[in-house]
């Protein structure tokens, strides 16, 4: 990658909190998280940013398809905000964090579009 590049991850609030039903999906977006700072401490000497985004619940085909029907009918209700995000509040964050103009100086950070959750 050349100097001035941007990688974006997505990780997830799993990540932070963890999930007793979801342990492995937890535990790849936890080594994604800390991928993403490793990654952004080799690369800042080339001038290439990596940062990342972490996601709490959010409305997405695959919620539909994988949860119980119960499970989606409540699907958000357990964050602050009380609802489930949409995709494009989480496209935001990406395109905040893939732009050179926006976030210059973020590296090694991620985002939590997650409803207040943590």
């Amino acid at each position: 990658m050349k100097q001035g590049s941007s990688i974006v991850n997505v990780t997830s609030v799993l990540a932070y909190v963890g999930s007793g039903e979801l342990v492995d999906y937890s535990a790849t977006k936890g080594a994604i998280l800390t991928f993403t700072r490793s990654l952004a401490l080799k690369v800042v000497g080339r001038g290439i940013r990596v940062n990342g985004v972490a996601p709490g619940p959010i409305w997405t085909p695959l919620q539909v398809a994988s949860l119980p029907a119960e499970r989606v009918a409540t699907l958000g209700c357990e964050v602050p905000m009380q609802r489930a995000g949409q995709p494009f509040e989480v496209a935001a964050a990406v395109v905040f964090l893939a732009s050179n103009e926006c976030s210059s100086y973020f590296t090694g950070q991620v985002l939590h579009p997650n409803g207040t959750y943590i």
